[in-house]
C-alpha cells in the first residue's frame, strides 16, 4: 500500500528545468490566492483560484501532447507548493493594503508567465514539435491558468483584452527558440526568455501600452 509521503519529492536531482517550474507554480498560485483575495472568497476559494491558476495551463499542455497522467499527478509536490502559497497568502492577508495586493498579483503574474512561457516551449520542443508549435505551447502553458482563474472570477480573461500579455509570451518564446538554435547553454536561455516576458509585462502596465482595438 503506498504511503501518504511516497513520491512526494521526485526521486532524481533537481534540475534547473524542474526547479524553474516549481518556483512558477508557487508565483501563479500566489498570484490566483491574491486574485481571491481581492474577491472576498473563502479559503477553499483561494485554494481553487490558486490551483488553476498554477497548473491550468500545464494540464491542457500535457494533454494536448499526450504526456499523462499529467505533471502534478506524477509529482504531488506541485499540490504540496500550491497549499504552501495559498497558507502564506491567507496569513498575510491583513497585513499588505489593498494597492500592495494589486501590485503584487501583477508583478507575481508576471514573473509566472515568464516561467511557465520557458516550461512550455522547452517540453514541445523535447516532444519533438515544430518551433512555431512550441512556442504557441509556450504561450498556452503561460495563459490558460490565468484564462481559468479569470472566468472563475467572473471577469474577462486579460489574454481577450488589450492586455499585451500573450504577446509578451509570444515574444519570449522566439527569443528561447533563437537563442536554442543558436547553442547557447540553457541556463542563459532560460533567464533571457523570462526576463524579456517579464520586462514586455511590466513596461507594458508601466506605460499603459496595448494592442489596437478593432
Amino acid at each position: 500500500m503506498t504511503s501518504l509521503f511516497d513520491n512526494l519529492l521526485p526521486a532524481q536531482p533537481w534540475s534547473f528545468l524542474f526547479i524553474q517550474d516549481l518556483i512558477g507554480t508557487i508565483v501563479f498560485a500566489v498570484s490566483g490566492a491574491m486574485a481571491a483575495r481581492q474577491h472576498k472568497m473563502d479559503i477553499f476559494g483561494m485554494f481553487i483560484l490558486a490551483f488553476v491558476t498554477a497548473v491550468g495551463g500545464g494540464t491542457l499542455r500535457d494533454v494536448m501532447i499526450g504526456s499523462t497522467p499529467v505533471f502534478w499527478m506524477k509529482q504531488p509536490i506541485y499540490v504540496l507548493m500550491i497549499t504552501l502559497a495559498v497558507i502564506i497568502t491567507a496569513v498575510f492577508r491583513n497585513k499588505i493594503s489593498k494597492k500592495e495586493w494589486q501590485t503584487g498579483l501583477l508583478i507575481f503574474d508576471a514573473i509566472g508567465l515568464g516561467v511557465f512561457t520557458v516550461i512550455g516551449v522547452q517540453k514541445g520542443l523535447d516532444f519533438g514539435l515544430h518551433p512555431c508549435i512550441a512556442i504557441a505551447l509556450g504561450g498556452m502553458t503561460g495563459c490558460f491558468g490565468g484564462v481559468i482563474r479569470d472566468i472563475l472570477r467572473n471577469e474577462v480573461p486579460i489574454v481577450l483584452q488589450k492586455e499585451v500579455y500573450v504577446t509578451a509570451s509570444l515574444v519570449g518564446g522566439v527569443i528561447f527558440v533563437l537563442f536554442y538554435s543558436a547553442g547557447v547553454e540553457s541556463r542563459w536561455v532560460d533567464i533571457a526568455t523570462v526576463s524579456t516576458v517579464i520586462l514586455i509585462r511590466l513596461l507594458a502596465i508601466r506605460f499603459n501600452l496595448h494592442l489596437p482595438r478593432i
